[in-house]
């Protein structure tokens, strides 16, 4: 989850590949729900 990833500071970097999850309210904010290696 998000809140794992935030706690663990995984740093996202340019180019890197990941799964954002959209909140319906909000559509300029996303959560990085998943960073592929």
């Amino acid at each position: 989850t998000a809140g794992k990833m935030r706690k663990n500071r995984i740093r996202v970097l340019t180019g890197d590949k990941v799964m954002v999850e959209m909140t319906p309210y909000d559509l300029t904010k996303g959560r990085i729900t998943y960073r592929f290696k």
